[in-house]
C-alpha cells in the first residue's frame, strides 16, 4: 500500500500537506523521500529542545525500563521531582499533571469554580478574552474567544464572558457577583502572538484583588522559556493566582501542568484525577527538559537568538514592505500586508523551510529553543527568498 492511499485511515481534521514525516534531529525534519526542512513550527511550540534531544530520549528509555505507570493511586519518584523543581521556580506550591495544555485549562476552570462554590457563594463565571485559545475540550472552546467557534458543537459550556483584550475597563464593566477568576494568555499564541500590556496584566491583578477574584495565566505557549524568562507572568511583574503549562514542559511528549497557590487549592478526593496524569514516563521526560532549560547559559541563548531572529524579521520588513514584527523571545509573528499567509507558508515548506500562518496575515515562527545562530540565518535567507519569488 502506498503512503498516499493510505492517508483516508486517518479522520480529516485539519488539512496536511502529502508529506510524511519520518526522522527528525535538533532543528530539522526529514520526510519519507529523504528531504529536510528547517523547522521553525517544532509542533506549534512543543518541541523546546528540538526533534529527539538525547536527554529526553535518555530519560524514556530509562525510565521506562524501571516503571511506566502504577497508576495516580501512588506517589511516584518522578512526578515528585518534577513538582518540586516547578514549586522552586515559581510562585506556586501544589501541581496537577495533566497530558495536554486542554485538559490543564480544564483543570484550572474546574478548580476556580471549585473555589467560588466555596469562598464566593457559588461564584462561577470566568472572564476571558476575545480571540483567546485554551483548547479543544468542550470547556475550554466555551473558554476561548477564537470567532468562528461561536456556532460550533453547541450547546457549549456556559458560565464564561468574553472581553477585548487589553481593555482593562471592560473587564472591570464585566464583573459581577457571579464573577470568580479572570483567565488569559499573557501573549495570545492562535491570535497572532498578540501580547498582553504589562500596564493590563498589572491591573487585572488589582482588579483580582479587588473584587477577591482568581487571576488565571494559560501558559500552554508562553511558558517554559519561551518568551525569555523561565515563564511569562514573571515579565509582568506580578503573581496570578493559577498557572497552566503545556507544550514545552514535555518537549514533545504529551505533558501539562496545573499549577496553584496553596490557598486556592481545594480539590477533594475524586473532584479532579486522569488516569496518566503524572505518570512517571513523562515525568521523567519533564524533569529533564526542565533541568536542561535551567543550565547556566540556557536563557541568555534563547534571548540571544530571539533577539537576532526580531531584528532579522524587522529588517525582512522593512526591505519587502512587510508589517510589524511581534512577540518575545523565541514565538514571533511577521504581519503580512496581505491575506496570503497560508501561501507563502507553502512556498516557504517548498524551499524546505517550515513556518506557520497562525492567521491569514500573520505568520508564527516558534523554532526550538536551542535553536542555532546559523539555523536562525538560514531561516531569514530563506523567507527573504520566499517574499522575493511571491511579491
Amino acid at each position: 500500500m502506498s503512503e498516499s492511499s493510505s492517508f483516508d485511515s486517518l479522520m480529516t481534521i485539519t488539512k496536511r500537506p502529502p508529506i510524511v514525516m519520518v526522522e527528525g534531529q535538533g532543528s530539522w525534519l526529514t520526510d519519507s523521500t529523504g528531504k529536510r526542512y528547517l523547522d521553525f513550527i517544532q509542533g506549534w511550540a512543543v518541541n523546546s529542545l528540538g526533534h529527539a534531544p538525547s536527554v529526553i530520549s535518555q530519560a524514556i528509555s530509562s525510565q521506562a525500563a524501571r516503571l511506566i505507570s502504577p497508576s495516580p493511586a501512588f506517589y511516584n519518584q518522578q512526578a515528585i521531582c518534577l513538582a518540586v523543581l516547578l514549586t522552586a521556580n515559581s510562585c506556586f506550591e501544589r501541581v496537577f499533571f495533566a497530558n495536554s495544555g486542554a485538559e490543564a485549562n480544564e483543570g484550572a476552570i474546574k478548580l476556580a469554580r471549585k473555589w467560588g462554590s466555596l469562598h464566593k457563594a457559588g461564584a462561577y463565571e470566568i472572564i476571558t478574552m476575545v480571540n483567546g485559545f485554551h483548547g479543544r475540550t468542550l470547556a475550554t472552546m466555551s473558554a476561548s474567544g477564537k470567532p468562528h467557534w461561536q456556532e460550533l458543537f453547541e450547546p457549549k459550556v456556559p458560565g464564561f464572558v468574553k472581553v477585548a483584550l487589553n481593555e482593562l475597563e471592560a473587564v472591570r464593566a464585566a464583573i459581577s457577583e457571579r464573577t470568580v477568576a479572570i483567565m488569559l494568555e499573557p501573549v495570545q499564541g492562535e491570535a497572532g502572538v498578540i501580547p498582553a500590556s504589562q500596564s493590563f496584566l498589572q491591573g487585572l491583578r488589582q482588579l483580582a484583588d479587588e473584587y477577591k477574584l482568581l487571576l488565571i495565566f494559560d501558559e500552554v505557549q508562553a511558558g517554559m522559556r519561551r518568551l525569555g524568562t523561565l515563564f511569562a507572568y514573571q515579565q509582568a511583574g506580578i503573581e496570578p493566582d493559577i498557572m497552566t503549562l503545556g507544550k514545552g514542559i514535555g518537549g514533545g511528549v504529551p505533558l501539562a501542568a496545573l499549577l496553584a497557590k496553596e490557598a486556592v487549592c481545594c480539590f477533594e478526593p475524586g473532584d479532579q484525577g486522569g488516569t496518566y496524569n503524572g505518570n512517571p514516563l513523562m515525568a521523567a521526560v519533564g524533569c529533564a527538559v526542565l533541568e536542561t532549560m535551567l543550565q547556566p547559559g540556557f536563557l541568555e541563548q534563547v534571548r540571544e537568538r530571539g533577539a537576532q531572529l526580531a531584528n532579522g524579521l524587522r529588517k525582512l520588513s522593512t526591505r519587502r514592505g512587510l508589517g510589524e514584527v511581534r512577540g518575545n523571545g523565541l514565538l514571533l509573528a511577521l504581519a503580512l500586508p496581505a491575506a496570503n499567509g497560508d501561501a507563502i507558508a507553502e512556498a516557504a515548506r517548498d524551499l524546505g523551510l517550515l513556518i506557520n500562518a497562525a492567521r491569514p496575515d500573520t505568520l508564527r515562527l516558534m523554532p526550538a529553543l536551542n535553536v542555532s545562530e546559523d539555523e536562525v540565518e538560514l531561516c531569514l535567507t530563506l523567507l527573504d527568498q520566499v517574499f522575493a519569488q511571491s511579491l
